[in-house]
């Protein structure tokens, strides 16, 4: 368009900014947005979060069955391709320290792939001519309801221990800050992360989160970013349909610049024991 001096001046686009579903970026089947950060993001509805869950599960056998040291090889590339775009997330509103700390723990949930298996497995001493081994294995999918703030250091904490040990994801991002999470996701898609190990969906978690936690083909459930306390209870009893693993909300501030610990990891860890006889 030009001005009434016949200089032309250019009408920026606006970015729609769109969910994370099997490695695609689609608009809500819905066709809703909101405007939040100055910007329009898709307003998941409960038929995308259905959608998010069949590519969750439908990348289950492949990413678990991955060896270990491949995943390790696959987060250690997210850390790369993040730093590569850091400038990007401080942009967005993201500081500067928490965005390297992002890209520091995704290197650290790197080096646990490999490691998970050695500290949470092992033989166990049993009286008689058998061998008795414990192994930890993935869960299966997994809902994760990402904190509200820090919206890019508290996602990767939540979502990282979650895929490094062979689980998938299907993940609610910050309703008030979630242009970092679907900007992750445009990371995920380019760092050789197969298409639904992690699903990113934006929006109002009082509307898919009850959906999520009652979805029978969900196997657990990270509750982290849910702020009322209320709606917590009612979705923990709603997981208790299918005897979901739970991760409650802390019920004091999370430090999420502390070191992490492994307690994310293990939560979404079953163990298997096998029994094989010994040799004479």
């Amino acid at each position: 368009m030009s001005d009434s001096g016949g200089v032309t001046t250019r009408v920026a686009v606006r970015k729609t900014y769109k969910l994370f579903i099997g490695g695609k970026f689609p608009r809500s089947e819905s066709g809703r947005t909101y405007q939040v950060q100055d910007s329009n993001v898709a307003l998941a509805s409960r038929k995308d979060l259905r959608d998010a869950v069949v590519a969750a599960r439908a990348a289950v056998k492949g990413w678990s069955g991955a060896t270990a040291y491949n995943r390790g090889q696959i987060l250690y590339r997210v850390a790369e391709m993040l730093e590569g775009r850091r400038e990007q997330f401080v942009a967005l509103g993201e500081p500067a320290g928490e965005v390297d700390a992002a890209i520091d723990r995704w290197v650290w949930y790197a080096g646990w792939s490999d490691k998970l298996p050695q500290v949470y497995g092992g033989v166990n001493p049993v009286a008689g001519p058998y061998f008795n081994l414990s192994t930890p294995e993935p869960t299966g999918v997994v809902g994760v309801v990402a904190p509200v703030e820090p919206s890019l250091l508290g996602l990767v904490s939540v979502v990282a221990p979650v895929i490094v040990s062979g689980n998938t994801a299907v993940v609610l991002a910050s309703p008030a800050r979630p242009l970092a999470a679907v900007t992750l996701a445009e990371v995920l898609a380019t760092s050789d992360l197969p298409a639904g190990v992690v699903n990113v969906l934006t929006g109002r978690i009082t509307e898919t989160a009850p959906w999520l936690a009652s979805h029978l083909d969900v196997d657990a459930l990270d509750l982290t970013g849910v702020v009322d306390p209320q709606l917590a209870v009612e979705l923990e009893q709603a997981a208790a349909g299918n005897l979901k693993r739970v991760l409650r909300p802390a019920v004091t501030p999370v430090d999420w610049s502390a070191d992490p610990g492994t307690r994310r990891m293990t939560t979404f860890l079953e163990t298997k024991t096998v029994w094989h006889p010994k040799g004479n």
